[in-house]
């Protein structure tokens, strides 16, 4: 806010001396916008025109606006209702050397809720076009289409939470459709979080993280959990009209009870898969590692007709309803994998490409390493962000 002249004489000296002090305090209030910019805060009560300090926080959107680029926002807890997509616009970036950060502000939740969303495809909840961001500790909910969708390259969404939206919790994808394909988004991390309970009208599209028809080279997903969604745990489905996605890796990540809502909802049309590694037998090398697929509705692993050569090692499979591992063509190379039954009785396991002795796939029984899989399944995030998977109580690493 602009201060007020504190001089008032009469005459000319006066006139000059109000003229100064006017520009002093305008010299003031731009310097501290501009020192703002680089840390804004945040609130459910925040203004448009609010400094976006602590004591007078601003809107989430007023704040991506302002931000320097390797600035910081700050979303105080609370529950953020929005009727629109928060886009954070192309051209907005970072920098490799530091990422501008979307961050909840410590010890703090902030759940942003796009209930009032109409559920069109444009209906997104947050829309990261950008490159070089971080998000950090937000919960995102009840989006009308995705809740986080990533279109940028080079991003981080660490410790997020997308759940209850009307189709993929968190999905990458290029940007538009004239996008070419050079800059599809690539070398995006998303690590430590969780996607689960989104459900699509018609049960077929809603995974809890996808990166599929458009993405580059070098998506990570790491310590992630997806769980009861209506469609697949992972999906990295590819078609003939978009052509092959660039490789992506999935590690020490969880994926169980997908295709079965929390509260007991299915659809027939859903795939219902843990994890699901192509489409339209296009090849794509993924990386598919040190992951553990529970209790799916239809496969734990499937190539889903992607002729490739993928890495698929040290994974485990437990009890889905139909193979564990379903690779019935390709050149992939399997090392290191664990299947196993306890209550569902399945189908054996089907694998195409290089499988060595080192694998104990379920053809009727099981392997001696499935003694440390048969009790009830828990999961949690460890301080510094690794996922801890227990079976029984006790702690597993696939």
């Amino acid at each position: 806010m602009q201060l007020r002249p504190v001089i008032a004489c009469a005459g000319l000296l006066a006139g000059t001396l109000v003229a100064f002090s006017g520009a002093m305090a305008q010299a003031v209030t731009t310097a501290t916008q501009a020192a703002a910019a680089t840390v804004l805060y945040v609130s459910p009560s925040g203004t448009d025109s609010a400094a976006g300090t602590q004591s007078a926080p601003t809107t989430l959107t007023s704040a991506i606006g302002r931000i320097a680029a390797g600035g910081t926002i700050y979303l105080r807890g609370g529950t953020y209702h929005y009727f629109s997509t928060i886009t954070i616009p192309a051209g907005s970036d970072g920098t490799a050397a530091a990422r501008t950060t979307l961050s909840a502000y410590q010890g703090e939740k902030p759940v942003l809720d796009f209930s009032a969303q109409s559920g069109s495809s444009s209906d997104r909840g947050i829309q990261l076009n950008a490159d070089y961001w971080h998000l950090y500790g937000l919960t995102v909910q009840h989006a009308g289409d995705s809740g986080i969708y990533v279109g940028g390259s080079d991003n981080v969404v660490e410790r997020v939470v997308t759940a209850y939206n009307r189709d993929t919790g968190l999905q990458l994808g290029r940007i538009s459709s004239s996008t070419p394909s050079s800059q599809w988004p690539s070398g995006n991390l998303v690590v430590s979080s969780e996607s689960h309970d989104n459900e699509d009208s018609g049960g077929e599209n809603a995974d809890g993280f996808a990166a599929k028809l458009t993405t580059g080279t070098g998506n990570v997903f790491r310590y992630d959990v997806s769980h009861n969604n209506i469609d697949d745990g992972w999906d990295l489905y590819t078609k003939t009209d978009t052509g092959a996605i660039g490789p992506v890796t999935i590690e020490y990540s969880l994926s169980y009870g997908n295709g079965t809502l929390t509260d007991g909802t299915q659809n027939a049309n859903g795939d219902r898969n843990g994890y699901k590694l192509g489409g339209d037998d296009i090849a794509v090398g993924h990386v598919v590692q040190h992951d553990i697929a529970y209790k799916n509705g239809h496969h734990g692993f499937t190539y889903n007709s992607n002729p490739g050569t993928m890495t698929v090692s040290s994974n485990v499979s437990i009890d889905n309803a139909e193979r564990n591992f379903s690779f019935d063509k390709g050149t992939s190379v399997f090392r290191s994998n664990t299947s196993c039954r306890f209550a569902v009785s399945g189908s054996n396991d089907k694998t195409a490409g290089d499988a060595d002795s080192s694998n104990q796939f379920w053809t009727g029984t099981n392997g001696s390493r499935c003694s440390a899989y048969s009790g009830t399944l828990g999961w949690s995030f460890a301080s510094d962000g690794h996922l801890v998977v227990t079976f029984g109580g006790d702690v597993v690493t696939p």
